[in-house]
């Protein structure tokens, strides 16, 4: 086996300009896959990042019931909140734990009306978190012993012609049903640069909330920021097991329109991704066929020394094989270069997601493309294999065939 190996890596060399051309298609089109694949994870990085800022938690605790009217705002107070903060702060991958009331109202300037869901929150603990916190255009975002103060969007302020400073009237519903409205000072406005995300939300202290809506030390929600994204599952099995009496759900549960837009995002940029392995193997496939093929002539004087048929069948197949393993290692490689240059200073698509709405908000920004290194394994391993199949038929059709036939090949 040793000397076949020896023998197959000279070879392969003798032509070194054949060599270095599929060598060169190969490094190529595994770049162009692990670009791709960088690309890929990067912007669901982003995207699940932003989500959970944008939607208020990895997680999200409510009451029973909740779950079957979420799209309407139920006003269903935890029984014992203090009890879920609790158990969910226990939990190590658990980054911050917050308390919400959220209930839908409509918020009123002279004449002007707008339905909006009222949030109220405890600013010292989301503000480090919050997307819209981040967002900052004009005034400043809550502070914890504010009274009175509310912070909406750019595109809201700008249909009821308010500025910061100026009043608004709020009216919710209570927690018997009943109407309730006040009136609310400007503190700040956010710009996410998308107009449907910033007319849908405002944001109040929580104490006003607790106060306004008959809700005094009661909470509706309970949302959790975890560490890491992926570990939803995790925590959420962890928190059902202590917590049996509540819903527990992630914000991919509670929007179930923007998971659908995602999932058709997933299917598009899979099919981008099978099309780019597709070209890549043909190229592979094409060069390594031409130059198996035209080594017919070789075969045929190994067959005529004594190599069997399938003695000349493994030699050329491990010659294609080899000249795989070295495409994939320097593909590896300058892929691996590439996409650890453009994560360290990230693509900014923010001008390319204007007008997309909630997921033009969730892919904004920069995206920092990001490679695992079992992606580098598993392609690296793909472009072997096609190497190696596009050798075996060939050589397969060669060792088959007569020393004398394959001397005078052409």
């Amino acid at each position: 086996m040793g000397q076949t190996f020896k023998l197959a890596w000279r070879n392969m060399w003798r032509n070194w300009r054949r060599t270095v051309i599929a060598v060169v298609a190969i490094v190529l089109g595994l770049i162009l896959l692990l670009l791709m694949d960088g690309l890929i994870r990067g912007s669901d990085q982003a995207i699940f990042g932003n989500a959970v800022r944008l939607y208020g938690g990895n997680l999200q605790v409510h009451a029973p019931g909740y779950r079957d009217k979420a799209a309407r705002l139920p006003m269903l107070p935890l029984a014992d909140p203090a009890a879920v903060v609790q158990a969910a702060r226990a939990l190590p991958d658990v980054q911050a734990v917050a308390e919400r009331i959220n209930t839908a109202g409509i918020i009123i300037n002279h004449g002007t009306s707008v339905p909006v869901a009222i949030t109220a929150i405890q600013p010292e603990v989301e503000a480090p978190i919050s997307l819209q916190a981040e967002s900052v255009s004009q005034g400043r975002f809550l502070l914890p012993d504010d009274g009175d103060a509310i912070y909406i969007g750019k595109a809201l302020a700008d249909r009821l012609g308010v500025g910061v400073g100026d009043n608004v009237t709020l009216l919710g519903r209570s927690k018997n049903e009943a109407m309730r409205q006040h009136n609310f000072n400007v503190v700040g406005i956010f710009d996410l640069h998308t107009p449907e995300a910033e007319k849908g939300t405002v944001f109040i202290p929580l104490a006003d909330a607790q106060t306004l809506y008959n809700l005094r030390g009661q909470v509706t929600e309970v949302p959790i920021f975890l560490k890491q994204i992926g570990s939803e599952a995790a925590v959420m099995t962890a928190l059902q097991n202590q917590l049996p009496t509540y819903e527990i759900d992630s914000w991919q549960t509670l929007k179930g329109d923007l998971k659908e837009t995602l999932d058709t995002k997933f299917a598009y940029t899979s099919f981008f991704g099978i099309v780019v392995i597709i070209i890549a193997s043909i190229g592979i496939l094409n060069l390594m066929l031409m130059a198996v093929f035209e080594r017919t002539r070789e075969m045929g004087v190994l067959a005529a020394l004594g190599m069997k048929g399938r003695q000349v069948m493994g030699l050329f197949l491990l010659e294609g094989s080899l000249i795989g393993v070295v495409g994939a290692v320097i593909g590896c490689a300058i892929g691996f270069l590439l996409i650890a240059l453009m994560g360290s200073a990230g693509l900014d698509f923010s001008k390319m997601t204007t007008g997309m709405g909630e997921v033009g908000v969730l892919m904004s920004g920069k995206i920092y493309p990001t490679i695992t290194a079992a992606d580098l394994l598993i392609r690296a391993i793909i472009v072997v294999v096609i190497a190696a199949i596009a050798s075996l038929y060939p050589a397969w059709q060669a060792s088959r065939k007569e020393p004398s036939q394959a001397l005078h090949h052409v």
